[in-house]
């Protein structure tokens, strides 16, 4: 293993592993709160392009103008706790 890769490694370890992805972030909001707006997902750094790709992805169904909940709760997508 090169250097680069064991140190990347170990920060990725000392920060406590790592980061959710972005979809895993936008099913979780959409799992606490029941239906998210787009605005709620921008807060939280999702782009608004993802949603179009995880409506055809059947993580998110589009309810209204803006507003999405979670198609069926995925097994491989871990849950994020939010800070409100």
């Amino acid at each position: 293993m090169r250097k680069r890769d064991r140190d990347r490694a170990e920060r990725i370890r000392l920060a406590g592993g790592p980061k959710p992805t972005l979809r895993e972030r936008a099913v979780s909001l959409a799992l606490e709160n029941g239906e998210v707006r787009t605005k709620d997902l921008t807060d939280i750094d999702v782009p608004r392009c993802y949603l179009a790709r995880m409506c055809k992805e059947s993580l998110l169904v589009k309810v209204g103008y803006g507003s999405y909940r979670v198609a069926v709760p995925k097994q491989g997508l871990k849950l994020v706790r939010h800070a409100a």
